[in-house]
């Protein structure tokens, strides 16, 4: 039998406090052979992450591994000194991060990124280097990867950076691959792809991976064996398909069970067909003009260049329901709520709310936008991290002048905050005392406090572990009927919009290709390109 590629043994990691010490990794023990994916999955916290880092050996200070050992292809490495485990990291092992974004230097070319890799870890020349981060690029399912090679990560989408990001951890061709979270960013259709270049990778090439996600259907697609995390230990551990169909653990079935399901046809409330619609949206385009400076297209004979990223998109969203918009990254989504907020101006078209124009302009301009809010995608983005909770709650309501002194703000403070299901006390914390789930439901309360009927809801839990992201979607929901909400809910994931929404509408290239009940589009899709989207959906049900 082969040797494994990494043996993890009683693995503990420690972060001193000053009450005492928090063990992120307690006692942590799994192999990963050859040509094997391991998933490790389990909910923020529950030491995912720090173990990947600590193999990689890139704890932040004052952590540290307190006890335990690590072996890379039978030798020990958590003891070498920083210089040594410098050289294995990249070249023997491969990290891809979640935020492909922030992995990539901006001021850099992709082609400059991947060749000063390439030439630290490998015995080339700039030719040959340039030649093999083509073929990684190509391998990774970049397309026209000798043009591409030369474009700065802001000219690729979020799906093609962590394409990037893959083709760098393989760069040196290492031994292992540790990739944290690869997909939760990312739409249906990109993520199957980055699940088939990893599995093609480890066929290939005998690599092995330590996949970390908290999507237990990327796992059931990609893995053969996991174990599952929580509080820093090791709870269950096997076969993917026993865990999946015969979880023994209760944390285990718990995150199972939080699992929104694309084929959920549980009603979501009682919408009256004939619903009068709150918002109709009526020939909705905006381009935006990216074309360089008049002198440069003077002396250098460069021509305009206008993307029209939506296209005369109309839809109507009826009063008290969920509309669903889907499509992948360009599609023209979050263009769209943007318009419908009244962030981004349209080029022609219209936004109505309940017959008036959100940009008529004149004096009922802050009426009109008292009534719309949004729900931003990244809870740890979207509040500011300098001020209070009260104040982040309070500010909308004290811009729109719906109080009269600071009491009566702090009174409805907290019971917006009771309404979230957080203690009014919160009031009096810093956005970075919270949790990602615990943000985002202040982010809700900050859309609540203006007293709106309707609200984009961006993302909104696509940052969130699923056991969270069921809890938010439950609130959303309560809220909904609570108070008569009307939602514009804008996700990748289709399970989400399968379980909340009445109507979907999908997008692609800017163009509305679909629209309709939400049953009927899932069960009877007609676009080609629905169908796609649905068919790349990772499913557990598909687990032997």
């Amino acid at each position: 039998m082969s040797e494994p590629i990494v043996s993890v043994r009683n693995l503990v990691v420690e972060f001193p406090l000053r009450r005492g010490l928090f063990t992120a990794v307690n006692g942590v023990s799994f192999d990963i052979m050859p040509g094997e994916i391991l998933g490790v999955v389990g909910e923020s916290g529950a030491g995912k992450s720090m173990t990947g880092s600590a193999i990689i050996g890139l704890i932040d200070r004052p952590g540290r591994i307190a006890s335990g050992e690590v072996y890379l292809s039978g030798q020990r490495i958590d003891n070498l000194p920083p210089d040594e485990m410098a050289k294995l990291r990249g070249k023997r092992i491969g990290m891809v991060f979640q935020d492909p974004l922030t992995s990539l230097n901006p001021l850099y070319t992709i082609g400059e990124q991947l060749i000063e890799t390439i030439r630290r870890h490998l015995p080339m020349n700039e030719a040959q280097a340039r030649q093999r981060a083509i073929d990684l690029l190509a391998e990774a399912g970049i397309p026209s990867p000798e043009t591409r090679i030369d474009s700065y990560p802001h000219q690729f989408s979020g799906g093609m950076r962590q394409r990037v990001v893959i083709a760098l951890a393989l760069s040196a061709e290492p031994d292992l691959i540790i990739a944290d979270e690869p997909t939760s960013a990312l739409d249906v259709s990109v993520q199957a792809q980055i699940i088939r270049v990893l599995k093609q990778l480890c066929e290939s090439r005998g690599a092995a991976v330590m996949l970390v996600t908290h999507d237990m259907g990327v796992i059931a697609e990609t893995a053969t064996r996991m174990i599952v995390m929580n509080k820093g230990k090791i709870v269950e551990t096997g076969s993917v398909g026993d865990i999946i169909k015969r979880p023994q653990e209760e944390y285990t079935i718990n995150l199972i069970n939080s699992i929104p399901s694309i084929k959920d046809e549980t009603r979501r409330h009682d919408v009256p067909p004939a619903a009068t619609p709150l918002v109709q949206v009526k020939n909705l385009t905006r381009d935006f003009d990216l074309s360089p400076g008049m002198l440069d297209r003077m002396l250098k004979g460069s021509k305009r260049t206008v993307v029209k990223a939506v296209q005369d998109v109309s839809f109507n969203i009826r009063k008290g329901s969920t509309y669903g918009l889907v499509g992948e990254s360009g599609s023209g989504k979050s263009t769209c709520a943007r318009m419908l907020v009244g962030l981004i101006k349209p080029t022609n078209g219209q936004v109505l709310l309940e017959g008036d124009d959100i940009w008529a302009g004149g004096s009922g301009t802050q009426q009109r936008r008292q009534r719309v809010q949004m729900i931003f995608q990244d809870p740890y983005a979207s509040l500011n991290p300098r001020w209070r909770v009260g104040d982040i709650i309070a500010e909308p309501m004290r811009a729109l002048k719906l109080v009269a002194n600071k009491r009566e703000a702090e009174e409805r403070v907290a019971d917006l905050l009771e309404k979230v299901r957080l203690d009014p006390i919160s009031m009096r914390k810093f956005p970075h005392e919270f949790s990602g789930g615990q943000r985002q439901r202040i982010a809700i309360a900050r859309a609540l406090s203006s007293q709106p009927e309707f609200i984009v809801c961006d993302e909104p839990t696509s940052a969130l572990d699923v056991s969270v992201q069921a809890q938010v979607l439950d609130l959303m929901r309560s809220l909904q009927d609570e108070y008569g909400l009307t939602y514009l809910l804008i996700s990748h994931n289709l399970a989400v919009v399968r379980q909340m929404a009445d109507d979907v509408g999908v997008m692609s290239k800017g163009v509305l290709v679909e629209q309709g009940q939400v049953d009927d589009i899932f069960d009877n899709p007609q676009a080609e390109y629905t169908q796609m989207l649905l068919n790349a959906v990772p499913d557990i049900s598909k687990v032997n």
